[in-house]
């Protein structure tokens, strides 16, 4: 199955400025992104960016590079605008590794990329793992995805859904055992012809008050499948100890090759 991952990596950030170029492991942290979307099955792996210096840095190290506005509302939309650009076909399968997550299983992208090719009807998959700490679950850096019977979502959010009503207003009770929790694991699949539209819908209500950019494919109708992973995700990095947790694993990982 062929498909393509477009890898969005924006210079600006409000808790880690400069976060693609940050040092992990000896290696900016857009390097290890870029390392896991080769070391998967895509045909194709670009680097997305509205910023010289990590253009240059990504050119330094043999990436493929597109650069894109600066005024796109969410990762997705750069991507839409890399279509554009590339003029792909309407069926092309993307994938979207986020730039802040050098330590996401390669294995995890292909599956997202199956997972898009097998539901036809899906605009976009993602992925979800098990919750089975409290303290995760109401953590709202954890985004939670609830699902319908057939693994579509209904709805993401940040705050701990479903709530249950009865065992929640108890303080520190455990998780109920009969609920599933589930986390969204930010990595997404998309056809390049889904892109297309969904920078024609404005942004939602929803999506806004969340921040959360899959909330305006519900908003306007569209479906989302989303699979179980096949294995724990690795840590995102969206500040200075997550930076620190990343540089533990891939220094340990250098260490046993």
């Amino acid at each position: 199955m062929a498909f393509k991952v477009v890898i969005p990596a924006r210079y600006a950030s409000t808790r880690l400025p400069g976060k693609p170029l940050r040092e992990i492991a000896g290696r900016p942290m857009i390097r290890h992104v870029h390392d896991r979307a080769c070391e998967s099955g895509a045909e194709e792996v670009i680097i997305a960016t509205d910023d010289e210096r990590v253009a240059e840095a990504a050119v330094e190290f043999g990436a493929e590079v597109a650069m894109t506005r600066a005024d796109h509302q969410s990762g997705t939309d750069r991507i839409a605008e890399v279509v554009q650009q590339r003029e792909w076909d309407p069926a092309t399968i993307i994938v979207n590794l986020q730039g802040d997550e050098p330590c996401m299983p390669p294995v995890l992208i292909d599956q997202v990329a199956a997972d898009m090719a097998a539901y036809r009807e899906a605009g976009m998959s993602t992925l979800a793992s098990p919750i089975r700490m409290r303290a995760h679950l109401f953590d709202p850096h954890v985004v939670k995805v609830v699902l319908d019977e057939e693994g579509f979502a209904l709805y993401f959010s940040r705050a701990p859904v479903p709530w249950h009503r009865d065992e929640f207003m108890s303080g520190d009770a455990p998780l109920p055992a009969n609920v599933t929790f589930l986390r969204h694991i930010g990595l997404y699949a998309y056809r390049a012809g889904f892109l297309a539209q969904y920078v024609d819908w404005p942004p939602a209500p929803i999506e806004m008050a969340e921040a959360l950019e899959q909330l305006r494919v519900l908003w306007h109708g569209g479906r989302i499948h989303v699979a179980l992973a096949a294995e724990e995700p690795g840590h995102g990095v969206d500040n200075p100890a997550d930076l620190k947790r990343a540089e533990a694993m891939l220094s340990s990982q250098a260490g046993a090759e």
